[in-house]
C-alpha cells in the first residue's frame, strides 16, 4: 500500500518579522489522517509556522502546499478549518454563538447559508458542548467559550484538515477531557489535525507524532513525549520543551481579532495572495 499523500507539505519556509529571522528553513508534512502537535518554547515559531502554513503570514522563502496545490486562490479552502489562538471578543459585538459558527460556511461565491445550516450549526455547537448557547451573544461567554465557538466555526464546514493553535489554552480540564473525546472521534472518522501545543495535556493519547521547535528551526519530528523530560539535570513532570524564547520572536498569544475572523479562511477561499 502506498502512503497516505500529504495535505501540508513546507520546503524550506522561512519567515521573517520585524526584522527578525522567525523561521529558518522548515521542511515538515502532514500526511492524510496523521495527528500531528506543534511543540516548542514561547517564541519558537509554533503560531508562527500554523498562520505562515495557511497562508496568514507571508513566507520570505520557500514553499508551502495545502492539499497538493501551492498555497494560493487555487487551493480547495473549504477543505481546511483554521482556529487561530484566543483572543477575547470585543465589548459590544453583537454576534451569538450560532451567528460565529454559521460564518463558516459562507464565502467562495456563496452569499447565502445552505439549507442546512441550522442543523449543521446545532452539530458543530454540541461537538464543543455548547449546544445550549447557541443563542447566546458571544460577550456573554468566557474566553473558554469563546474559543470553542471558534472551533465549532471551523468544525461547521466538516473539513478534511483542522489546523488548531493552542485550542485548549485558558480552558478548563472538564471541557478539555470533552474537546478530546470529540477529537478523538472526528479522527476515528479520518479528520487530519495539525495542532499547536504548549503540552499535551488531555490530547496526549491522541497525537501520533509531534514537531518540537527551537529558535525557528524543527529539532524534532517523531514519536511525541510520553513521559517526564530531562532539561539541564532536572526532571519537570509535564510534556512540554523547555527553551528560552527567540529574541526578537513574539511570545505568548499575538493573535487580533482580524485573525481570529480572518475573512478570508473564514469565508473559505484562502488568503488573497499566495506570499
Amino acid at each position: 500500500m502506498s502512503a497516505p499523500a500529504p495535505l501540508v507539505v513546507a520546503r524550506d519556509l522561512r519567515v521573517s518579522l520585524g526584522g527578525s529571522e522567525i523561521l529558518r528553513g522548515i521542511d515538515v508534512s502532514v500526511p492524510e489522517g496523521d495527528v500531528v502537535a506543534l511543540l516548542g518554547a514561547n517564541g519558537s515559531g509554533k503560531s508562527t509556522l500554523v498562520r505562515a502554513l495557511v497562508g496568514i503570514v507571508p513566507a520570505s522563502a520557500g514553499t508551502v502546499e495545502l492539499f497538493g496545490t501551492p498555497l494560493g486562490p487555487r487551493v480547495p479552502w473549504r477543505r481546511l478549518g483554521y482556529v487561530p489562538q484566543r483572543v477575547a471578543a470585543p465589548s459590544g459585538m453583537p454576534s451569538t454563538a450560532a451567528e460565529v459558527v454559521a460564518s463558516g460556511l459562507l464565502g467562495g461565491g456563496r452569499l447565502r447559508l445552505p439549507r442546512d445550516w441550522r442543523a449543521r450549526v446545532g452539530e458543530a455547537l454540541d461537538l464543543v458542548g455548547l449546544a445550549d448557547r447557541a443563542r447566546d451573544a458571544m460577550t456573554e461567554l468566557s474566553g473558554g467559550q469563546q474559543q470553542r465557538v471558534l472551533i465549532a466555526r471551523a468544525l461547521v464546514r466538516r473539513p478534511d484538515l483542522l489546523v488548531l493553535d493552542e485550542p485548549v489554552a485558558g480552558v478548563d480540564k472538564p471541557s478539555q477531557e470533552s474537546f478530546a473525546a470529540t477529537m478523538t472521534r472526528l479522527v476515528d472518522e479520518g479528520l487530519t489535525v495539525l495542532v499547536v501545543l504548549h503540552e499535551l495535556g488531555a490530547l496526549a493519547p491522541l497525537v501520533r507524532r509531534a514537531v518540537v521547535l527551537r529558535h525557528g528551526r524543527v529539532v524534532h519530528d517523531g514519536a511525541p513525549p510520553r513521559a517526564a523530560s530531562t532539561h539541564a539535570g532536572a526532571t519537570h513532570q509535564h510534556q512540554h520543551p523547555h527553551e528560552p524564547a527567540l529574541d526578537g520572536a513574539p511570545s505568548g498569544p499575538t493573535t487580533g481579532l482580524a485573525d481570529t475572523l480572518h475573512p478570508d479562511l473564514a469565508a473559505g477561499h484562502g488568503p488573497r495572495t499566495a506570499s
